[in-house]
């Protein structure tokens, strides 16, 4: 895909938030690389990323805890070109879909584009599910407290409703330290989705 070609939704920039996370090779240098390439994305500005979180997995346990953030844009790029351009940073990262909620070296899902309302084939806005998890809102809340998730209501109001101890915000560690942590025995959690 030749990132330069995507179709620019106007020439004025609107805000979208984007969830990264990983939990394979190296998953706090995955999700800085992934703040990176939201970077040099064409028409696009990264205007704000969260820390790094810790999360345990959803849906299918039996992997490494998740590493999580989330990045606010600038962009120009239509939501469809955008989510064309994050699936590729994610194919560069060497995504690979075997299953659903199957670990992953690059995870990055369009949480919000502007107050868009869109469902069509692949893609919804606001991200269907993301006012149920903790390792987006948290994030969220981070970088943009007064955010408010169209159909849902405000991030800080959304996080009182849900569990929030199972996201913890990474101390300054080195990527070695993180990558021996994330390859121990996950806690099972098989009631909810990813």
């Amino acid at each position: 895909m030749n990132l330069m070609q995507l179709e620019t939704r106007n020439s004025k920039p609107e805000t979208a938030f984007i969830a990264l996370g990983s939990n394979l090779k190296d998953p706090a240098a995955q999700v800085r690389a992934g703040f990176v390439a939201l970077a040099a994305l064409p028409a696009t500005k990264l205007t704000a990323q969260s820390s790094l979180y810790r999360s345990a997995p959803i849906g299918y346990a039996d992997q490494p805890d998740f590493i999580n953030a989330v990045a606010a844009i600038e962009t120009a790029l239509a939501p469809r070109a955008l989510l064309d351009a994050l699936l590729a940073i994610e194919r560069s990262h060497g995504r690979v879909r075997d299953f659903l909620n199957a670990p992953r070296t690059l995870d990055l899902d369009v949480l919000l584009y502007g107050d868009l309302q869109l469902h069509e084939h692949g893609l919804t806005i606001p991200h269907p599910r993301m006012h149920e998890r903790a390792f987006v809102l948290v994030p969220l809340a981070e970088i943009a407290p007064r955010c408010v998730i169209p159909g849902r209501g405000a991030v800080t109001e959304l996080l009182r409703a849900i569990d929030v101890a199972r996201v913890t915000q990474l101390a300054v560690e080195s990527s070695n330290q993180i990558e021996s942590q994330s390859n121990r025995k996950p806690r099972m959690n098989a009631d909810k989705r990813r």
